[in-house]
C-alpha cells in the first residue's frame, strides 16, 4: 500500500505567547509500497506529530492523506488499516503474550479458537511460539517489542508504524531488535514508516529516509544516497558517525580556501562558504595542501581516529578516520589531501548545497 501526503500541515496554538506553530509544514511526500522508511530528525522537528497525522490520531490543519487511491484524510484511525507499536510497548500486564496478541481481533468479533490460529501464525514470524503463555513481565526489552509488533500485524494491517519503538532498549538489544524488525517487514511485505532520532539506525534498515527539521521535509532518498549527497548543511551535520566536520572557507578567483590553503577549484563566483569534510574524506600525506594541529590519536582496531584542530573549523576538535596500517607516528603539524567527493560546499547565508 503506497502513501501519498499532499500538502499536509497540522499547527498549534501555542496560549503562552497566541502564536501558532507548525509542527508538520506543509509536506507533500510518496512512501512506495512495500518499503520501509525512516521518517528521521532531532527531536522536536515534528516527525512524531507527522506520524500521528498518518495513523488518524492527530486531525490535519490542512491538506490530504491517501493510502493507495483511498483519501482515507477524514477516516479515523480504527478505519484506515494499520497496525502502530508505540515506544513503550503498551502491552497490558494483566494477559499472556497471546493474549496481547489476540486482543484487536477479539475487539474485530474474531471467535477465539480463529483469533488464537492467527495469534501463533504470527508469533513464528516475530520467533515468540514458546512464550505465548508467559505475561510481559517474564520478557525482556526485545522479547515486549516483539510482542508489540505481532499484535500490530496479527490483523493484517495495510501499513505498520513504529514510533520510536526501539528507545527504551540497551544498546545490543537495540542492534537485535532493529535486524528483527527488517526482517519482519521484508517477510510481511508491509509498508512501514520508523520514526526514530537514531540515524545509524535509520540508514541500518530502512529503504529510503525522510530528513525533518522545523516540520518541513529536508531531503528524502535512499540513506547512503543523502549521505553522500546531502542537500544543506543541516542534513550534511545531522547524518554521520563520526560527524562531519565544517569548516568556514571562501571562494576567491574560482578557488576555494580554507584560511590561505587552496583545497579545490569550482566553477563558481567569489563567495563565503562552509566547507564540509568528512571524517573519511581526509588523507594524512606529506604533500597535503592542509595544514592541521595534532591533539591525539586514538586505534579502535581496523580504524585509527587522528583528532586535530584548525582555528577555521566550527567544532573544537577535527576528527579524522584513517586506516590502522602503516605509520601513525604523527608530528605535532600534519598535512592532509582531501578526496574530492567527501568534500561538500555550502552556502555561507542559506546553507543550501553549492
Amino acid at each position: 500500500m503506497n502513501i501519498t501526503l499532499k500538502n499536509v500541515t497540522k499547527t498549534f496554538y501555542n496560549r503562552k505567547d497566541k502564536s501558532e506553530v507548525h509542527a508538520v509544514d506543509h509536506v507533500n511526500i510518496e512512501i512506495p509500497d512495500g518499503k520501509l522508511v525512516g521518517l528521521l530528525g532531532p527531536s522536536g522537528c515534528g516527525k512524531s506529530t507527522l506520524l500521528y497525522c498518518i495513523t488518524g490520531l492527530q486531525d490535519l490543519t490542512e491538506g490530504e492523506i491517501f493510502f493507495g487511491d483511498k483519501n482515507v484524510t477524514d477516516l479515523t484511525a480504527d478505519k484506515r488499516s494499520i497496525g502502530l507499536v508505540f515506544q513503550n510497548y503498551a502491552l497490558y500486564p494483566h494477559m499472556t503474550v497471546a493474549e496481547n496478541i489476540m486482543f484487536p481481533l477479539l475487539n474485530l468479533k474474531y471467535n477465539k479458537k480463529e483469533a488464537y490460529e492467527m495469534a501463533i501464525e504470527i508469533a513464528k514470524l516475530v520467533q515468540l511460539e514458546e512464550y505465548m503463555d508467559r505475561k510481559p513481565k517474564e520478557l525482556s526489552g526485545g522479547q515486549q517489542q516483539r510482542v508489540a509488533i505481532a499484535r500490530a500485524l496479527v490483523k493484517k494491517p495495510n501499513v505498520l508504524l513504529l514510533d520510536e519503538p526501539l528507545s527504551n532498549l540497551d544498546a545490543r538489544l537495540r542492534l537485535q531488535t532493529r535486524e528483527e524488525i527488517r526482517r519482519i517487514q521484508k517477510e510481511t511485505g508491509v509498508t512501514t514508516i520508523f520514526v526514530t532520532h537514531d540515524q545509524e539506525e535509520a540508514m541500518s534498515i530502512s529503504d529510503r529516509i525522510i530528513l525533518m527539521k522545523n516540520g518541513v521535509i529536508q531531503q528524502v532518498d535512499e540513506p547512503q544516497k543523502v549521505y553522500d549527497n546531502p542537500c544543506n548543511l543541516f542534513v550534511a551535520k545531522f547524518l554521520g558517525t563520526p560527524p562531519i566536520n565544517v569548516f568556514e572557507g571562501r571562494i576567491e578567483a574560482n578557488k576555494v580556501y580554507i584560511q590561505d590553503e587552496c583545497i579545490m577549484t569550482i566553477d563558481h563566483t567569489d563567495t563565503k562558504v562552509y566547507v564540509g569534510i568528512r571524517p573519511e574524506g581526509f588523507v594524512i600525506e606529506d604533500k597535503g595542501y592542509l595544514t592541521l594541529s595534532l591533539k591525539s590519536i586514538e586505534i579502535m582496531g581496523r580504524d585509527t581516529s587522528v583528532l586535530a584542530n584548525h582555528p577555521c573549523c566550527l567544532s573544537e576538535t577535527i576528527r579524522i578516520i584513517v586506516p590502522s596500517e602503516g605509520n601513525t607516528a604523527y608530528k605535532d603539524k600534519i598535512t592532509v589531501s582531501l578526496k574530492p567527493n567527501k568534500v561538500f560546499l555550502f552556502d555561507f547565508e542559506t546553507e543550501e548545497r553549492i
